[in-house]
């Protein structure tokens, strides 16, 4: 089944009486359990992909579906649930509310989807476990390590079972090491949990880890051997 899928999409603004395409007819398919890469220069479209990927920002043409459902007709209420429920997204700073400890950086994403059940409590720390946090539940993003704390939003992405994880230059603030570390666990989660998941990055050593590599520039996707 089919995760997220783009048909057509293309992005206009109006920019001193000319239209400036930011994207021109874009069509992607990211299936259930497929961790797909976008690599670009700046400015060549990447973030608005991955906004109107993350139903942040409406197409001007062109259809986005998650799951077979057409995003396009939803109002900005029903769009703010799909954010919510359907979308997890890592991006490049870990952005950790400072006075919550790791364990209620998950339980939080749940409390504004509705209440916390045991069961949610059960996941999240099973979640914590297999990223490697399990002794860190009870810290505070100030006490952990840059690694650390992105792992945290990884996992956090997870927490509500997205059907799609959205990863901006997750590793932008990270050494080589720990980017490694972070991008092969959002892989193995991807593969784990059967989520679709799209990673824009300008680091191209973090290709490996993909099984789709896609390349923006001048608003235009075009696919990458690898």
């Amino acid at each position: 089944m089919t995760g997220l899928q783009l048909e057509h999409v293309s992005k206009f603004y109006e920019e001193g009486g000319h239209k400036i395409a930011a994207l021109q007819d874009v069509s992607l398919s990211v299936e259930q359990g497929e961790f797909v890469a976008v690599i670009g220069p700046s400015g060549s479209g990447k973030s608005t992909f991955l906004s109107i990927a993350g139903a942040l920002l409406q197409a001007s043409a062109g259809t986005v579906s998650l799951n077979g459902k057409d995003l396009s007709g939803l109002n900005a209420k029903e769009l703010a649930n799909v954010r919510l429920k359907d979308i997890g997204f890592i991006l490049q700073t870990s952005n950790l509310v400072p006075y919550l400890t790791v364990l209620d950086q998950l339980l939080v994403v749940k409390k504004m989807a509705g209440k916390i059940t045991k069961e949610d409590k059960a996941f999240a720390k099973s979640l914590l476990t297999d990223l490697g946090l399990g002794s860190k539940m009870s810290k505070f993003p100030n006490e952990l390590s840059g690694g650390e704390r992105q792992r945290t939003a990884i996992a956090r992405a997870f927490m509500n079972q997205p059907n799609i994880i959205l990863a901006d230059e997750p590793t932008a603030s990270l050494d080589s090491k720990r980017g490694h570390e972070v991008v092969q666990l959002i892989a193995k989660e991807v593969k784990s949990r059967k989520k679709a998941a799209i990673m824009v990055t300008h680091d191209e050593r973090m290709l490996q880890y993909c099984d789709k590599v896609y390349r923006m520039e001048d608003g235009q996707l075009s696919l990458v051997s690898i």
